[in-house]
């Protein structure tokens, strides 16, 4: 495969990206106040202007109004293109990594790129109000029936425990946690999702990855920003989910390598 067309396939699909990153902060304002996400056009929330179609251009709309509202010049907050470059760098990384020179590699690629866009979304709401709405945690746990049910009627041998399991292991540990007052339900129901989705191994790492982030992260925004002792794990346990798809596997093959694990476990 010629570098040229790689190029080509990774502009597609960044712009794939853009334009669902568009929709997602759609959903990262409306999905809080209970609003439709079809049913009301988009508009400046400082004078209602009702947004045409060429307002509405992932990205290049905002760049070329220079973050101001086109009729009463109002600015227009930079979480838009930030959310939408996010999300299409994100697609391109993920393709990057697992790439689509098979079936499974492109399916695996598809799914996880739907995945990263809800973890996005979901990791600025709950950053804000400390809520992770249910409806991203049913469609990652959909993202993993899609993905179980590939790798059954598609691919020889596949590993249905790993991903039965996922969905207990971690969700298990951190329902401890929420007992304990130490984690929200909705982290419980986010490792249980994306467990399904990655496995029980890589799951358990984007726990410890996760829980690691926000151990570091948090302590200095409380210094820094001021910032309350409640602790939102959305976007810390999203990171660690992130890690674990890109890389997980590969971190996975090297510990056990450099403690000596795998000559234990394989004899």
């Amino acid at each position: 495969m010629g570098a040229g067309f790689k190029i080509a396939i990774y502009c597609i699909v960044f712009l794939y990206g853009i334009v669902i990153g568009s929709f997602l902060n759609v959903c990262i304002y409306r999905i809080p106040l209970g609003q439709s996400l079809s049913k009301q056009r988009s508009h400046c929330m400082t004078c209602g202007y009702q947004l045409r179609w060429f307002d509405l251009i992932p990205l290049f709309s905002w760049l070329f109004l220079r973050g101001k509202c086109r009729k009463c010049g109002a600015k227009i907050s930079a979480q838009y293109p930030i959310v939408e470059a996010a999300n299409g760098l994100l697609y391109v990384l993920i393709f990057a990594v697992h790439g689509f020179g098979d079936v499974t590699a492109l399916v695996e690629s598809i799914l996880y790129c739907l995945m990263v866009s809800a973890l996005l979304a979901l990791s600025v709401i709950d950053f804000r109000t400390f809520i992770i709405p249910f409806g991203f945690n049913v469609f990652i746990f959909c993202l993993g029936a899609v993905n179980l049910g590939y790798r059954i009627f598609f691919t020889e041998r596949p590993d249905i425990l790993l991903y039965i399991l996922g969905i207990f292991v971690t969700s298990i540990i951190a329902g401890i946690m929420y007992f304990c007052k130490a984690m929200g339900g909705g982290d419980v129901k986010l490792l249980a999702a994306s467990g399904f989705l990655l496995g029980w191994k890589l799951s358990l790492l984007s726990f410890l990855v996760g829980c690691i982030i926000g151990a570091i992260i948090h302590p200095i925004r409380m210094k820094v920003s001021k910032e309350g002792r409640t602790l939102a794990m959305g976007p810390y346990l999203s990171a660690g989910i992130l890690f674990a798809a890109l890389w997980g596997n590969r971190f996975i093959d090297w510990y056990m390598e450099f403690t000596g694990l795998d000559k234990l476990f394989n004899g």
